[in-house]
């Protein structure tokens, strides 16, 4: 793939679903209620969908799927194979939207590249890697081990151990990266204004990756108590930002993290959108599954659609 995604019977199945699930026709598209491409989207492993089935599009190394939320939207919205233009990619910061980024397999181009005068719809999920909330997640899952092992609060971290190699003396250093990271998505929505000054422009939110309260997540992901709140957080923080900043460049925002409470990491096999550590269904670890991306497709499609 380059310019276009290739769908499968997953995608007809889930696709149709959403159709009936945001009552979304092409009489709707046909009157304007909901934008015709092309469509390119742009973002991160959140939009990309990495290791869910089936994985394809240049380079290999972004882990783009073809059940990500960009291939179901583009498929409700009945848009043609070479009206979808799906840049995203595993890893990506605000800077992989203007400079291409090495995957080590493959180079991705500038995300940006693939916008024109002619597009007409953008979606843009990108700021998690700007604020290394990866690497945040993993030192919180090591000191959580820790804690586990020895109860760790006995030392005076209480039961939020990595909260406290961040946060000291008033100053959150996970704030400060969400409040830096607020220009950098600025510039990009004015970039994207700039070359696509038709579109009609959506940056999305992140999905709930942890539950209110922390049930079930010293098994599912190894975090302190108090981590777990903290972590929550840090997201809804970041997902804040985001809304701000897409407000005001004039851009739409899609809210995934509502729609998808109840349905994290550390929620059931059966009804969750976000995998664990270790996960259960064909999907990186605490990433969207199948059903994540197709909740974030409908939340996407709800909004898109008015």
């Amino acid at each position: 793939m380059r310019n276009h995604l290739r769908t499968g019977v997953v995608c007809v199945l889930a696709c149709g679903a959403l159709v009936a699930a945001v009552g979304l026709t092409q009489s709707s598209r046909d009157d304007g209620t909901a934008p015709v491409g092309p469509y390119v989207a742009l973002g991160d492993s959140y939009t990309s969908g990495p290791d869910i089935p089936d994985q394809n599009g240049t380079p290999l190394g972004c882990d783009r799927s073809s059940q990500n939320y960009p291939a179901l939207v583009a498929a409700a919205l009945k848009l043609q194979p070479a009206q979808i233009t799906d840049r995203s990619c595993s890893g990506a910061t605000t800077a992989d939207l203007a400079g291409q980024q090495s995957t080590g397999n493959g180079t991705n181009p500038a995300q940006f590249s693939a916008l024109t005068s002619e597009t007409r719809l953008v979606t843009l999920g990108i700021g998690g890697n700007d604020i290394g909330f990866s690497s945040l997640l993993t030192r919180c899952v090591e000191t959580g081990v820790l804690y586990y092992a020895v109860r760790f609060g006995a030392n005076g971290s209480g039961d939020a151990p990595c909260r406290a190699q961040f946060v000291a003396d008033g100053t959150d250093q996970v704030q400060q990266r969400i409040d830096g990271a607020a220009d950098k998505v600025s510039a990009a929505l004015a970039e994207i204004r700039k070359r696509s000054p038709k579109a009609r422009v959506y940056v999305v939110g992140y999905p709930a990756i942890l539950p209110d309260g922390g049930e079930g997540c010293a098994r599912a992901l190894g975090l302190a108590p108090g981590d777990v709140s903290y972590l929550r957080q840090k997201e809804q923080d970041l997902n804040a930002m985001l809304q701000r900043e897409a407000k005001a460049a004039g851009a739409g925002y899609v809210d995934t993290f509502g729609p998808s409470t109840g349905h994290d990491a550390c929620s059931a096999e059966s009804s969750r959108w976000i995998e664990p550590l270790v996960p259960s269904s064909p999907a990186a670890a605490v990433h969207p599954n199948a059903r994540g991306e197709q909740g974030m497709a409908g939340a996407v499609l709800k909004t898109v659609n008015g």
